[in-house]
């Protein structure tokens, strides 16, 4: 496997993660906003959340790093 091959796989893997955590990011930031309205649903605050954000963030915020030093490398045509 070439460089440039090695890294069009790392870019298309890393944009499925952002499109992924992005969903998940939306679907738990929708949740929490009509958390109350949603019966038998406990709203309470601070419930999955990682340093006061929801994991997803983090993976969201990962994939996007990974992708732009993928899309880097892959332009520097090394």
């Amino acid at each position: 496997m070439t460089m440039k091959r090695a890294l069009q796989a790392v870019l298309i893997i890393s944009a499925v993660g952002v499109l992924f955590s992005g969903v998940l990011l939306y679907q738990e930031t929708c949740r929490q906003l009509i958390g109350a309205c949603v019966v038998g649903e406990s709203a309470s605050q601070g419930e999955g959340l990682v340093l006061g954000y929801p994991p997803c963030l983090y993976g969201l915020v990962m994939y996007l790093l990974i992708a732009a030093l993928a899309a880097l490398g892959l332009r520097s045509g090394r």
